[in-house]
């Protein structure tokens, strides 16, 4: 049958008046953060009518992932998703009379901390000379330089006293200035990203075109990837001596300026690392060749002309960027006071990964500021031992044995530890998983008392003719237990290893059926020292060889 050009024609103009598009009004409603990327979700809801409809989610970040863009629905329409298109934008001004007040205020600051670097390079000037003039003050005087005379010295000296004072002065009012400025400019900058959205001079708009069986509404959620988000593990470990326990907060430090703000968003933290890829490596050809001087000279030029045409047109690289809480005390009528807790992370283990599904929504500004978020806390169960390396340094480690009992993975992360409520050190966990032993660095603790002292170095000939020599070495170790219960405390030394048999190394003491030195040369005690008590430890060695012989390594 033929169709008329009059029919044809009303029929596709009545197509193209059902082709309506709509601006969408969406908000960040869930983010799955990676160690190096986001998985950003959008949501919003829209009324359509039957027939086609482009969906316009505009104003989006610029770095953006085309290929990461997923989308899905669900409401009464019985709607049909076509497909989903991006396309760049770019505008050649500052469209917000905000944003470019914020910007001005910026590039003043900018100015400004110019200046104080200008006036620091002056003042270090300054400081220069002043060396300078002291140095040639002090000196010896010169054959036809005649020695200052004491006025004219003590003058002196109270000038270069008087300047340098001035200069202490003037450096501390610059390094608050520059704290001021800072803060300003961090200000100014968050309220800029804040007003900016999607941010920069450039953004993208994402076109989903989905088709209605009948009128009705959809809700809509768009999924995309972009850079500048991540997070890493950290952990405060709170020893409570008294119950021979660890109490392990678990957190996420999560930082992100990808242009978006996150408010009150459902959020996720992966141990993904989709940035390895999907598959393993593969190996090349290893290839060996006699070398060739020509021929490697015109390898490295172009090697060069390579190397340069990546330079140019690969983009810039993306920097990517503990925090403690003290609780306060209130003024409130005296009543039963309890800890607060931390808030527990819901844990998603996968075939290669786990995710943690924060307990409450989170916000996580665009500044890539650290955002302490809690995953768990745990109370785990340990047995406390201490180490020392007295001839290294004379304090005593405590090391916990502990076994991971919560059902999450600990990534390796930084940890601040704390011992009976107060900070002692700063450590590192390495990865544990569920019920794996480990061993908790803890920091130095001194109630137990290190000291380590030579007694003696004796040296004597030997031989019939005086040929040789002798020298006997003698240290003593003290251990004192100055805590209020019996404590484990490992204790390692060592004595010298003979890498020539014309040097010979003898053990005097200690006794090899008390403790056998390892192949390395390594002496450890193993002492369980109750409260007060005090233990002495003595190392005595010689080493002999003959007078011809240059030793190393001797102390």
């Amino acid at each position: 049958m033929k169709t008329s050009r009059p029919v044809l024609f009303f029929a596709l103009l009545f197509t193209a008046l059902r082709l309506t598009a709509a601006p969408v009004n969406s908000t960040i409603t869930a983010v799955t953060v990676y160690t190096d990327r986001a998985v950003i979700t959008r949501t919003a809801t829209v009324d359509l009518t039957s027939g086609t409809t482009e969906l316009v989610f505009a104003n989006l970040p610029e770095a953006l992932n085309e290929r990461s863009l997923q989308v899905s629905g669900k409401g009464t329409a019985q709607a049909l998703i076509l497909d989903v298109s991006s396309k760049q934008n770019y505008v050649d001004f500052t469209p917000n009379a905000r944003v470019k007040e914020l910007e001005d205020q910026l590039k003043g600051f900018a100015k400004q901390v110019r200046g104080l670097d200008d006036r620091a390079g002056i003042l270090q000037a300054q400081g220069t000379m002043l060396d300078r003039m002291e140095a040639a003050l002090f000196a010896p005087p010169a054959k036809d330089v005649p020695r200052p005379e004491l006025n004219q010295f003590t003058a002196s000296l109270n000038y270069l006293t008087e300047q340098k004072g001035k200069l202490v002065t003037e450096r501390a009012s610059l390094d608050e200035q520059r704290e001021e400025l800072q803060t300003k400019i961090t200000t100014a900058q968050k309220q800029l990203n804040e007003v900016r959205g999607a941010g920069g001079r450039g953004y993208k708009t994402v076109t989903v075109r989905v088709s209605a069986a009948q009128a009705g509404n959809l809700e809509v959620g768009l999924s995309y990837t972009v850079p500048g988000a991540s997070w890493s593990p950290s952990y405060d470990a709170r020893v409570l001596s008294s119950e021979r326990a660890v109490a392990l907060g678990y957190f996420g430090v999560v930082r992100q300026n990808t242009g978006e703000e996150w408010k009150d968003v459902a959020l996720t933290l992966s141990t993904a690392r989709p940035g390895l890829g999907g598959a393993a490596p593969v190996l090349g050809v290893w290839n060996l060749d006699v070398f060739d001087p020509v021929a490697a000279r015109g390898y490295e030029t172009r090697r060069q002309k390579v190397e340069m045409s990546m330079a140019k047109s690969a983009p810039a690289p993306m920097a990517i960027g503990g925090m403690s809480t003290d609780a306060m005390a209130s003024n409130a009528p005296e009543q039963d006071l309890k800890d607060a807790e931390m808030a527990t992370a819901t844990l998603e283990a996968g075939a290669t990964s786990a995710s943690f599904k924060i307990a409450t929504a989170a916000s996580v500004p665009s500044e890539n500021s650290p955002q302490k978020i809690p995953i768990t806390s745990a109370k785990l169960a340990s047995n406390p031992e201490y180490l020392t390396t007295p001839k290294r340094l004379a304090t005593a480690y405590l090391t916990a044995k502990v076994i991971n009992t919560s059902e999450f993975p600990l990534l390796a992360g930084a940890m601040n530890v704390f011992l009976d409520g107060t900070f002692v050190a700063t450590s590192s966990l390495r990865t544990v998983m569920s019920g794996e032993k480990f061993d908790l660095a803890l920091g130095a603790d001194e109630g137990i008392s290190v000291k380590h002292k030579r007694i003696q170095k004796f040296t004597e000939d030997t031989g019939l003719t005086n040929s040789g020599k002798r020298i006997t070495y003698e240290y003593l170790i003290t251990i004192q237990n100055n805590k209020r219960t019996t404590e484990k405390i490992i204790v390692s030394d060592q004595v010298p290893l003979s890498l020539n048999e014309k040097v010979v190394v003898k053990l005097l003491s200690p006794d090899a059926k008390e403790v056998k030195p390892t192949d390395e040369g390594t002496l450890k005690w193993t002492l369980d020292l109750k409260p007060a008590e005090k233990r002495e430890l003595t190392v005595k060695f010689t080493v002999e060889y003959a007078n011809n012989v240059n030793v190393t390594g001797l102390e």
